[in-house]
């Protein structure tokens, strides 16, 4: 028996999530679920991907994820599980949700869901609730043990799913550029790509200020940059959290994707 994580974009102000559970339930009754956030902004897939990226190596090997973040659901874009080389299974649409995994963790083998009879009994009229039919109804059946990863779907190659693109970061003698990945509002910060070791390099201590200045692509043509000084902070095994002085949203008007 494994576990099973859920994130959506639905809220919790209907009952859509507490439907995906009851579905879990019915297949596997001793099932331990837990959420990973369904406050993630509607179809914001970017987020998605993200949020995956920060939750899933912290759970044992086997941990079935759930993630239903889905603006093609009823089209012909494709429903799939993703074996990651940490030992984690992801059931999502193909929409570029697993391409932070893709990147940083790597995704080992991936299948493909037949959504026309791999799904909840019943359900074939429904095509808009692939979370609850599709998506956690397989997801119970794995984690649960009532199938394996080499029952569920056909295979395919790994290097076929949807992937948004990323920058990657770089640095020079002077300098050190990322982008910001994540806006932490409720506490002022910043997440971005940029990887601890560059700080290493340069000896950077924790808590220690920098200069940092954020480019706006869209202003291009005039190099307009917001400069601020901020905090460097240890967060997460890989990445760099920027630690502002007033919350980055509305103090520095940040936007994810913009260079710093």
């Amino acid at each position: 028996m494994h576990k099973l994580v859920v994130q959506t974009d639905f809220g919790l102000q209907d009952g859509a999530v507490n439907a995906m559970y009851g579905v879990a339930y019915q297949v596997a009754p001793e099932l331990v679920i837990a959420d990973l956030t369904h406050e993630i902004e509607p179809y914001n897939i970017h987020d998605a991907s993200y949020r995956l990226l920060q939750s899933v190596t912290y759970w044992p090997a086997g941990t079935v994820f759930v993630s239903v973040v889905d603006p093609g659901v009823g089209s012909d874009r494709r429903s799939v599980v993703a074996k990651l080389a940490t030992g984690q299974l992801v059931l999502t649409p193909d929409n570029g949700t697993l391409t932070y995994l893709a990147t940083y963790i790597g995704i080992t083998e991936l299948r493909v869901i037949n959504e026309a009879t791999e799904r909840l009994a019943g359900s074939a009229e429904s095509h808009t609730f692939h979370g609850r039919d599709v998506y956690m109804y397989n997801a119970a059946r794995l984690a649960s043990g009532a199938i394996s990863f080499d029952e569920l779907g056909t295979p395919e190659p790994k290097e076929a799913i949807q992937v948004f693109a990323i920058e990657k970061p770089s640095q020079t003698a002077e300098t050190i550029t990322g982008t910001i990945d994540i806006l932490d509002i409720r506490f002022g910060s910043l997440w971005t790509n940029i990887p601890h070791t560059f700080f290493k390099q340069w000896q950077v201590q924790y808590n220690e200020p920098l200069l940092v200045s954020i480019y706006l692509p869209r202003y291009a043509a005039s190099s307009r940059r917001s400069a601020f000084r901020t905090l460097l902070c240890a967060s997460g095994r890989t990445r760099t959290r920027l630690i502002c002085q007033f919350l980055a949203e509305y103090r520095f008007r940040a936007q994810l994707g913009f260079i710093c």
